[in-house]
């Protein structure tokens, strides 16, 4: 027997219906097709109660009944659902009431008088979908639970990267889809002339001065072209006419989506005594 085999015949199956022989003969036609746990009403405001208790995977509920009548329990079930799903098969013997139980939400029906084969056929239908329909909604939990674990490792990744960067290099640095400075860390602004914005509406960039503008240049072009660079040599002269040498290295970001986020990555200054 296959593991759905052995859920279905587990399954908890109600049967709702005020004429006693109706609920026997249904109660004998379950156990003899193997259901293990199959309970009967003939009180149908007892319904919404049993099934807050212990939910059934399998409610089998008479239409025609006093006091009220199965539709009536249909509206309280749908009021106190927990997962969405109505686990409701009618027993009628009305044509006209099938339509509007289908409309009602109601998994199937099965007509009175009672053709025994049809009505084990449809049991056992319905039961395999809801065995189903509850396996789909564990394993989309377990992939929610996953993706939420991945995530949480990604960003300590991300921080232990980071942290890594920092003390392998001066300085680590961020750069939005515009070129725009997001982030940087470490003496970056001293030793590149970098001015990071930090009023709204200001731009952060590469101040003028001291540039070879030809390496300036290529760099520039290779983060305009999206391409990872390493240890990509350039020079500044400082203000007081000190030749400096720094060697930059960077990757592009992109989301899941492949849309670009910007640049991200190190440098270090290699000039001669440093």
């Amino acid at each position: 027997m296959t593991a759905v085999e052995e859920e279905i015949q587990q399954a908890r199956i109600l049967i709702v219906d005020d004429q006693e022989p109706n609920v026997r003969l249904l109660s004998r036609l379950l156990q003899d097709a193997g259901y293990a746990q199959v309970f009967a009403t003939m009180d149908p405001t007892e319904v919404g109660a049993l099934h807050r208790a212990e939910p059934f995977d399998l409610i089998l509920l008479d239409l025609q009944m006093p006091v009220m009548d199965g539709f009536a329990v249909i509206d309280a079930l749908k009021a106190n659902l927990r997962d969405g799903y109505l686990p409701v098969v009618v027993l009628t013997a009305q044509p006209g009431h099938k339509l509007r139980a289908l409309q009602a939400g109601v998994r199937d029906f099965i007509s009175k008088p009672f053709d025994l084969l049809e009505a084990r056929t449809r049991i056992r239908n319905t039961l395999e979908v809801r065995v189903l329909y509850r396996r789909l909604e564990a394993h989309n939990d377990t992939l929610e639970a996953t993706v939420r674990e991945r995530t949480a490792e990604l960003r300590e990744s991300e921080a232990r990267f980071r942290g890594l960067t920092e003390l392998a290099s001066d300085w680590y640095w961020e750069q939005d889809p515009q070129g725009e400075f997001t982030k940087v860390s470490g003496p970056v602004m001293e030793m590149l002339g970098i001015r990071v914005s930090t009023l709204e509406g200001e731009a952060s960039r590469w101040l003028d001065e001291g540039w070879n503008e030809d390496e300036r240049g290529r760099l520039q072009a290779s983060i305009a072209a999206r391409r990872p660079f390493i240890d990509f040599v350039f020079h500044r002269t400082a203000l007081d006419g000190a030749r400096r040498q720094f060697r930059v290295s960077g990757q592009p970001m992109f989301d899941q989506s492949c849309q670009f986020l910007g640049y991200r990555g190190i440098g270090v200054e290699v000039t001669s005594g440093h």
